[in-house]
């Protein structure tokens, strides 16, 4: 059973020398170690010069990168206050490295891994420090609980049109203004929040809801894209809850298309599906979220927009939305 990962020893690397000196295979190599080829080779690969792997040099480079990787957050370093922040911000250690590259692509000395910012923040000793970068973390939900507890919110909708009549070009995620939404829903579902994705950009609407009826999502969605320019409201992909009985008014209103999914098939919109998870970071489950004001949900998502995505280059959905919005109208500006 293995037992978590451990650095390779000079030892190691010594037996890897002589196995390739006498022509055994990475597989081979891997298997009198007992451990992955996969090691074997990124090691070989790393630490190969001139068509030749020195033990000695090898050991000795891996030591040199491992003390330069702890060097990079030590308390005098300026990159430590700048990874903090992020961190408490509630960016991950992806998100802060990727968006420092881009960023500072031409100063190392400016950039950090990931990998070295997850070891910094386990190996703080025990204390508030700790605990608070911990609890920044995001966690990793690798499956969702179903959302049809309690109440069914499923039901007939007249004049429904169907996902499947798409324009293809929504698809492709290369224009701008073609949104998904959905509801998260409070304690014992007596609460909501509307929840808005547009599909190019990952750009974030919250709209604050008098409760979960038609008519509070239509006022409650009407309200949030109006504070965007036309012509990035184009179309509106959904599920057939019964909150979007009035979505032909919806359509009128804001001249956008609504189209709905089938039933049960959220991946469908994995945009909203995505979101709605980041989302759990400052809703909680169980929480009472007909107290929230507009203001608030406005915060979290400008928290969510202005965030680096690696899905688009380690910019912002901020980034792109406003790009994207200049390319159709350059005079137009958010309403927030």
């Amino acid at each position: 059973m293995a037992t978590g990962y451990k650095q390779l020893t000079v030892d190691d690397r010594n037996l890897i020398q002589r196995g390739l000196n006498t022509g055994m295979s990475c597989r081979q190599i891997a298997q009198r170690l007992g451990r992955c080829p996969s090691t074997v080779t990124r090691e070989i690969t790393r630490n190969q010069t001139t068509a030749t792997y020195d033990a000695v040099s090898a050991d000795r480079d891996a030591h040199r990168r491992r003390r330069r990787g702890r060097r990079k957050l030590v308390a005098s370093s300026p990159l430590l206050p700048v990874v903090i922040t992020d961190l408490k911000a509630g960016w991950s250690p992806e998100q802060i490295a990727g968006r420092l590259k881009h960023m500072h692509p031409d100063e190392p000395q400016r950039l950090v891994s990931h990998e070295t910012i997850y070891r910094y923040i386990y190996a703080q000793p025990r204390g508030e420090l700790r605990k608070t970068l911990i609890a920044a973390l995001r966690q990793a939900h690798k499956t969702r609980l179903p959302r049809t507890r309690g109440q069914d919110r499923r039901g007939r909708l007249r004049d429904m049109v169907s996902i499947h009549e798409r324009p293809v070009e929504v698809l492709g995620r290369e224009v701008a203004g073609h949104w998904e939404g959905d509801l998260i829903k409070g304690a014992g579902n007596a609460s909501a929040v509307g929840t808005l994705v547009e599909r190019k950009s990952r750009y974030v609407l919250l709209a604050k809801l008098e409760g979960a009826s038609a008519e509070a999502v239509l006022d409650g969605f009407t309200r949030r894209l109006r504070t965007l320019p036309p012509a990035v409201r184009k179309t509106l992909a959904y599920d057939q809850g019964k909150e979007m009985a009035r979505h032909t008014e919806l359509a009128q209103r804001l001249n956008i298309r609504v189209y709905f999914a089938d039933p049960h098939s959220p991946w469908q919109r994995p945009s909203n599906e995505n979101t709605n998870g980041l989302l759990r970071q400052y809703l909680p489950k169980g929480t009472d979220l007909s107290g929230l004001s507009q203001r608030y949900l406005t915060q979290i998502a400008t928290a969510l927009n202005t965030r680096p995505r690696k899905c688009l280059g380690f910019l912002t959905p901020e980034e792109v939305m406003s790009r994207e919005i200049k390319l159709l109208n350059p005079i137009v500006a958010f309403q927030n």
